[in-house]
């Protein structure tokens, strides 16, 4: 039977939820407070005399294109039609401090003699080892937690894994003890809990189990969409429309109804009320229970957030030391790794002296104009707030500052582009609190600490009919997991 469905947030979540759940024959409208859709696939343009310039501002990365692929096929259309995909090799071009260059390759095969050619042959037997650990653990991932339901705690501990599962996903290791049981080499160890990031989390205290994010990225490839990431939610909008999605941007949910211990509707912020049966909340869980539905919550420590600096450059980038340039992604380490996860965690939290940089410059004439490129450099920061775990990064002069800061950086590493910049934008973690009510700006909402960690906020809400979907509940963040969260939500209406 039919549901009329209320979706709250118009990030990738809600959309995939929302063209899902139309797919399947319920009545949906979607409510987006900000004036486009896409959520933390944002997007940013600028115009100067040289021509426009347009950022990501959220994903860089696309992996497990299948995921997309079972998307848009349920909801009536293909993933070569809806986007323009380029398979990028490298996928991130890895700068070390030593000078080192180390290309991630485009497939596994490819990988292991880039990393013979840099670290030498016994590193790349290292890496293959480690390598085939990887994949029993992400296969057991995908077939027990990611493409489900939430287990419980207890639920997962007694899952029914194979012997070999367990041994691979190693419980109460941490992805660095996985890297230095199994890589002698300190470069290839930085490369590995690099990863743990994509989870907002430290090495140091994240899942060994994370090293199925490697294994994915390169079985699967890194792919970029030809124009940038801001089509991925003009298609997954245009799917939601040509399926009869009631799409309201500028619209504010202030308050989700809740009658006799159900769902019954959402109040926007004007007053209107629009009743529901099912209510789809794309907001982290914090701000569903405490603003959305007046609960009192419990606040968890936060992931990392992130600082970018958005550069317009004047000419073409020739090279990097050694290396014959910049990769579309290059992410250039610090000597000393763990300095920043000891400032973005620590009590009291602070900005990273020296942080490992996310250069993001791709080579796409529709996001930059002839003779320029469009840089997107992203440092791990701590999150927005007032608290010892957080910085205020709203104090009068400290984004300028650490902006600066960061150029300098830059040119320390081989990089000074302060004498080509046509202009620079910044964007802190208070910006991404503001813009898409992620709290703190927190980019991951909690960070995967412990094998407890892994498991975000189930799918299902406090209150009977509510569901959530997004990077900050089950089975996780990142473009892939989340179009899996809206997948588990629309199948458990459709079976409810």
């Amino acid at each position: 039977m039919a549901s009329r469905v209320v979706v709250v947030g118009g990030g990738v979540g809600g959309l995939a939820a929302a063209a899902r759940l139309a797919a399947q024959g319920h009545p949906v409208t979607l409510f987006e407070r900000a004036s486009t859709v896409g959520g933390k696939v944002g997007r940013h343009e600028r115009s100067i005399a040289e021509g426009r310039f347009r950022f990501d501002t959220g994903p860089g990365l696309l992996t497990l294109p299948q995921v997309f692929a079972d998307l848009f096929a349920a909801t009536g259309s293909t993933l070569e039609r809806e986007l323009d995909l380029q398979r990028l090799d490298p996928v991130v071009r890895h700068v070390f401090a030593d000078g080192t260059v180390l290309d991630s390759g485009s497939d596994p095969g490819t990988f292991h003699q880039r990393i013979a050619d840099a670290l030498g042959p016994s590193a790349a037997e290292d890496w293959s080892r480690l390598w085939r650990r990887a994949g029993r653990v992400f296969q057991a991932s995908w077939h027990h937690v990611l493409t489900r339901p939430r287990p419980s705690p207890l639920a997962l501990a007694g899952h029914a894994w194979r012997l070999q599962d367990l041994v691979a996903i190693a419980p109460g290791r941490s992805l660095r003890g996985l890297g230095r049981a199994h890589l002698r080499d300190p470069r290839l160890r930085m490369l590995l809990e690099r990863y743990a990031t994509y989870t907002g989390s430290d090495p140091r205290r994240a899942p060994a189990a994370l090293a199925a994010i490697p294994y994915a990225e390169l079985t699967y490839g890194g792919w970029y969409p030809r124009g940038g990431f801001g089509t991925l939610a003009d298609a997954l909008l245009a799917r939601c429309e040509a399926l009869g999605v009631a799409v309201h941007t500028s619209s504010e949910v202030s308050r989700i109804d809740v009658h006799g211990g159900r769902t019954s509707g959402v109040t926007l912020s004007t007053g209107d009320r629009h009743a529901a049966d099912v209510v789809v909340a794309n907001a982290d869980p914090i701000t569903v229970d405490g603003d959305l539905l007046g609960s009192r919550v419990r606040r968890r420590a936060p992931s990392l957030a992130g600082f970018v600096l958005m550069l317009g450059v004047r000419g073409r980038t020739p090279s990097l030391g050694r290396s014959p340039g910049l990769a579309h992604h290059t992410v250039l380490f610090p000597a000393d790794y763990y300095a920043e996860f000891d400032a973005i965690f620590g009590r009291p939290a602070r900005p990273v002296d020296d942080p490992a940089l996310l250069v993001t410059v791709p080579d796409d004439p529709l996001v930059r104009p002839d003779g320029c490129e469009a840089w997107f450099v992203l440092a791990n920061a701590p999150p927005h707030g007032q608290s010892d775990s957080t910085v205020d990064w709203q104090r009068p002069g400290r984004a300028e500052a650490y902006a600066d800061h960061l150029l300098e950086v830059l040119a320390r590493r081989g990089l000074d582009v302060r004498g080509r910049l046509l202009f620079r934008e910044i964007r802190t973690p208070a910006d991404l609190e503001r813009d898409t009510a992620t709290p703190g700006g927190a980019i991951y909402g909690t960070p995967s600490h412990g094998l407890r960690g892994l498991l975000r906020p189930p799918n299902r809400g406090r209150v009977e009919g509510l569901y959530l979907v997004g990077g900050s509940t089950h089975p996780g963040g990142g473009l892939p997991m989340v179009a899996l969260s809206a997948r588990i939500v629309a199948d458990q209406i459709g079976r409810a």
